[in-house]
């Protein structure tokens, strides 16, 4: 029950002030009135609070006992003058406001929103304004937005860990390589922003230690359609072309998105492991060719009903081939140094992958107090099959064919179905303001792989080296968030988050089930105080969950060659988190960032090397607790008018202890993090951003890591009145982003793994848009506007 006092605690400060809520909901004759001026005077005239209406028209401020004067007011529209004798909350319902006699044929009022902004508990990444990210896909994204790491297939916030990813607030079931494969089919150009959530609220999913990161699609404008094809050309070692059509319409009570995406082409993948036994290495490098190609769609639609209730749906899908032609090259010395043999593997990995993102909802306002309830059907289907053939050669040192180390064929099929259902209530009173909902999720997996040996005959079904595992999980989740602004200076939230969850794993080859239960509460605490315009102060606290990815989970071992294979371990165990986060921002430029993460029961990768047999296999364990921390300041500079900067450093550490069964050593050290990203407007039409980030070499668990950097320019051109659009970027310069080494011990032997997943290219884009621009498009960005919560 703790955590319940905890939540009361928070929420006591809120009667002791004699501070009462005025809201209300400012509209024209059919729609909400986004971005209206709302203030409150009093009766000599002078200010006491004021505000703007959000996206949905609604406002709310707040003022002690007394009589005053509301004044609201918007361009083209007749100001509303009402007297208020304010002895308790106010709510003043729909405020329509009356056209002007005189407004103009077309209002076109904008302000340019920052790169990046910081609220209290997320960083936001505007890619709309990013020139680096433009004709690219959210991978490329994801690359250039603040403090995000990609690589070894895994994204994560740099100093915290993996992260989890939504798409417009619905977290997508997959990791590793299968989310990597996703986000590379979505364009960069129909995001509008990244939400980087360090620590999310009791509303999220608990899922992921290094928090969440959501993905938030444009919308197109009220009263309004728009259409903008693009076309982008990637040239690395090898290249890849990909066209893009996007159309929005939003007119009276419907609104409708649809985007296609095509992509032909290839990439270039190195990998290298130097395992360096006492009496001998072996050292191995993989060059890929990675095919691209793939088409996607995505399909939205809301319909309002009623001036209360709009329904929608949502569709995205994505056909892909990302095919493989391998040459792989192991080198095996003995104990002087020379070369005993070499093993030379030619093997083509052919995949197809479908997968399918499908969701219902509906949104219903329940009274003129802004009491709101919201439900979610989503489901979703991924299949993966493979077909892959490994023909791997001996040959002695002088270049003579020894023999046939392995050959073989492998057929897989991995399967992923998850439905779930959620229900959300906005539910404010009069002191504070409630959130509260609860959701149900299903997910089944089938991973069936099929080894066939080739022999001089027909190629030979294996069922020593054949596998068919099944894992299901079930998710109930039940929440409640409270939230208060009390004056003008603090702001308090609390949350609980209750999840129940059982798992199931079923290996048909080994005849092996295992079962897990556990139920779990993740408090969450905000306290952020203003002390003026100069300094605002924000303190949090959350509890995070790690559940073990599907293919991690599954038993069966996958050989490499004859002395080297992966295997996944069906008990593992989810791993938890504390997060502490502190952040002082001084006159909404400078930003100090002080945080600890203690993961405990940490699962992970362990590259293991046996020095006697020579087997080298990677697994996967429940085997460490890990303290990690970090102090950074992030600075905004925009004081001249052709530059605009955002700039951020931070020195991260890292201390381990590694459970007992696990011979290894710990790596504990620090780390060194610095990014800039650098936008010059050449002339009107013209702008060059600069991007370079650099991380210094690290420790963390098990592994020491080299260092990575990377150096990124971008130049942007408009015409016809910003409906053409060219860009030519050139990314990762130096090819290092991506270009780091891995180094552990484990069982007193060292291994070494690297892996480039080549992030350089030069990309030439050209995009156009054409649609209705004749209407009043009320687009204007304040630093202190308040984020709202749900995205969706």
């Amino acid at each position: 029950m703790r955590p319940f006092f905890i939540l009361f605690f928070f929420l006591i400060p809120i009667l002791s002030f004699s501070q009462y809520d005025i809201t209300g909901k400012v509209m024209n004759e059919k729609e909400p009135i986004p971005f209206a001026n709302v203030i409150l005077t009093q009766e000599d005239g002078n200010i006491v609070n004021g505000g703007i209406t959000d996206e949905d028209g609604n406002f709310s401020i707040t003022a002690k006992k007394g009589n005053y004067k509301l004044i609201i007011s918007f361009i083209g529209y007749v100001d509303m003058n009402q007297d208020i004798e304010l002895f308790d909350t106010i709510n003043l319902g729909t405020i329509t406001l009356t056209d002007s006699t005189t407004s103009l044929d077309e209002v076109v009022i904008k302000t340019t929103k920052k790169v990046i902004e910081r609220k209290p508990d997320r960083l936001i990444f505007n890619v709309e304004n990013s020139i680096a990210a433009s004709g690219g896909d959210a991978m490329d994204a994801l690359r250039v937005a603040p403090g995000i790491a990609l690589q070894n297939n895994a994204i994560t916030m740099i100093g915290r860990g993996e992260s989890r990813v939504m798409i417009d607030g619905r977290l997508l079931q997959l990791s590793g390589e299968e989310l990597v494969d996703f986000l590379a089919s979505i364009a960069a150009d129909d995001i509008k922003k990244i939400e980087i959530i360090t620590n999310p609220p009791a509303q999220y999913e608990a899922a992921g230690n290094g928090g969440l990161i959501n993905i938030v699609y444009k919308r197109g404008a009220r009263n309004s359609w728009k259409n903008n094809t693009s076309l982008a050309y990637n040239q690395n070692k090898y290249q890849f072309t990909t066209l893009r059509n996007n159309f929005f319409y939003n007119k009276n009570r419907l609104r409708f998105s649809l985007s296609t995406n095509g992509t032909l082409g290839n990439r270039r993948e190195d990998e290298e492991i130097d395992v360096l036994y006492p009496d001998g290495q072996w050292l191995s490098d993989a060059n890929v060719k990675a095919r691209r190609d793939n088409i996607s769609g995505r399909l939205s639609i809301d319909y309002d009903i009623t001036e209360k209730t709009t329904i929608g749906a949502q569709y995205l899908g994505n056909y892909s081939t990302p095919d493989y032609d391998i040459l792989a090259n192991t080198q095996i010395f003995n104990a002087t140094n020379q070369i005993d043999s070499t093993l030379i593997n030619n093997s083509f990995s052919g995949r197809s992958i479908n997968s399918h993102l499908y969701n219902v909802h509906m949104t219903t306002k329940l009274d003129t107090l802004d009491r709101k309830i919201s439900f979610d059907l989503d489901y979703f289907d991924y299949d993966n099959k493979l077909k892959q053939n490994d023909l791997v050669n001996s040959f002695s040192p002088n270049g003579d064919f020894i023999g046939i180390n392995l050959q073989s064929q492998n057929l897989g099929n991995q399967r992923i179905d998850n439905v779930s259902f959620k229900v959300d209530v906005e539910h404010p009173f009069s002191n504070i303001n409630i959130n509260y909902g609860g959701k149900i999720s299903f997910i089944k997996t089938i991973n069936d792989l099929q080894n066939l040996t080739i022999q001089s005959a027909a190629p030979l079904f294996n069922p020593n080296s054949s596998n068919e595992f099944e894992y299901t999980e079930k998710i109930q989740a039940a929440y409640i968030n409270g939230s208060k602004k009390i004056g003008d200076h603090w702001e308090f939230q609390a949350g609980l988050r209750l999840e129940n969850t059982d798992t199931e794993g079923f290996s048909k080859t080994l005849n092996q089930k295992n079962t897990n239960q556990y139920l779990k509460l993740f408090p969450t605490a905000y306290i952020s105080y203003q002390k003026n315009d100069n300094h605002t102060f924000s303190f949090n606290y959350g509890k995070r969950i790690n559940r073990p990815s599907f293919r991690n989970l599954n038993p069966f071992r996958i050989y490499i060659n004859s002395n080297a294979f992966s295997e996944g371990n069906p008990f593992l165990q989810p791993s938890f988190t504390d997060n502490f986060e502190f952040n002082h921002t001084y006159k909404g430029k400078l930003t100090t960032n002080a945080f600890l993460n203690i993961r405990s029961d940490g699962f992970g990768t362990i590259f293991s090397a046996d020095e006697e047999t020579e087997v080298q296999s990677i697994i996967r364990e429940n085997y460490y607790t890990n303290y990690n921390w970090g102090i950074g300041e992030i600075y905004s500079f925009d004081t001249l008018s052709w530059w605009k900067s955002q700039n951020q450093i931070y020195l991260l550490g890292s201390k381990t202890v590694v459970d007992d069964n696990v011979v290894g050593v710990p790596q504990n050290g620090t780390q060194l993090y610095f990014a800039t990203n650098n936008t010059f407007s050449l002339s009107k039409n013209t702008k060059l951003q600069a991007n370079f980030w650099y991380r210094s070499p690290s420790k963390f668990v098990l592994f020491d890591i080299s260092e990575s950097y990377s150096f990124d320019l971008a130049i942007k051109h408009s015409m016809f009145k910003d409906k053409l659009q060219l860009s030519l970027a050139l990314n990762d310069i130096f090819d290092k982003a991506n270009d780091g080494k891995l180094t552990s011990i484990v069982n007193n032997v060292e291994t070494v793994y690297a892996q480039n997943y080549s992030t350089r290219f030069a990309r030439i884009s050209i995009s156009y848009s054409f649609g209705n621009s004749k209407i009043k498009n009320k687009q204007r960005n304040f630093g202190n506007d308040e984020e709202r919560r749900r995205s969706n």
